[in-house]
């Protein structure tokens, strides 16, 4: 039996982790839920295309560093991502559910896509959500912009599957996102000082801009370094998935 073209839907469940001002040195310790779903429509036995929806959620504290500033800091976030995405899958092996010696395969995977993201934090038992708040002076101080509720996400990537049935198949993928904003966590650039945000001394924009008077002397003075403006934050999401065969396979024709 020839596999000629066939058209997969999947859902997929694990964890996806964030990487940016709050976590630099790419530590692996806060994972949280992400949840996706797929169609993807194959060409031949290695190449497919494949468009994915994800939910996932996004979060970290500089409690959990290391590093004596950033426990300083103690900045955190959390957020919610919405994402979807247009990708190339690329198999190793020849793939193909109904030959048995065929029905295992690594594979690669990069594309394009875009989110949503919309950062918190919680003050005094409250969720406070930042952007409103332009903790770093976006809309008012020294021509900084706000930013977007979405951009754009590259995933790259690499994964394995292996056909359970002739229409059923499990994979479990690993892949990491290159992103366009440096503010998935709200931090990004240096502290404006309390002092530019209107009445001060009783702003909720410049008691989140600067938690460290919470672990001592306040240290937000203007131009302070608050994040790394020069790395754009970035996550990954791993997933464990089962996709699902909706069209069948043909034999090819038999010569007269």
């Amino acid at each position: 039996e020839e596999y000629v073209q066939e058209e997969r839907f999947g859902i997929t469940a694990v964890a996806a982790h964030y990487f940016g001002d709050l976590n630099n040195r790419a530590a692996i310790n806060r994972p949280k839920i992400a949840l996706g779903a797929f169609f993807r429509k194959q060409f031949g036995n290695y190449t497919a295309l494949r468009i994915t929806g994800h939910f996932a959620q996004l979060g970290y504290s500089d409690t959990y560093s290391k590093n004596e500033y950033q426990q300083r800091r103690n900045l955190s976030f959390n957020t919610n991502i919405f994402e979807i995405a247009a990708r190339g899958d690329f198999n190793f092996f020849k793939f193909n559910p109904t030959d048995p010696q065929h029905s295992f395969t690594p594979y690669a995977t990069v594309g394009v896509g875009i989110f949503s993201y919309d950062p918190y934090a919680f003050y005094n038992g409250q969720k406070i959500y930042l952007r409103p708040l332009n903790t770093e002076g976006e809309t008012f101080y020294q021509g900084r912009k706000a930013y977007g509720t979405m951009a754009l996400c590259f995933p790259i990537g690499f994964g394995v599957k292996y056909a359970i049935s002739q229409k059923v198949n499990l994979s479990f993928e690993i892949a990491h996102r290159f992103t366009t904003t440096d503010y998935i966590d709200d931090v990004s650039t240096t502290y404006i000082g309390k002092d530019k945000f209107a009445a001060a001394n009783k702003s909720l924009a410049a008691i989140m801009q600067d938690r460290s008077f919470e672990t001592g002397t306040p240290i937000g003075i203007e131009g302070r370094q608050r994040g790394f403006s020069k790395q754009k934050d970035q996550y990954t999401i791993a997933e464990i998935g089962f996709s699902f065969n909706i069209t069948s396979y043909h034999c090819p024709s038999a010569e007269p």
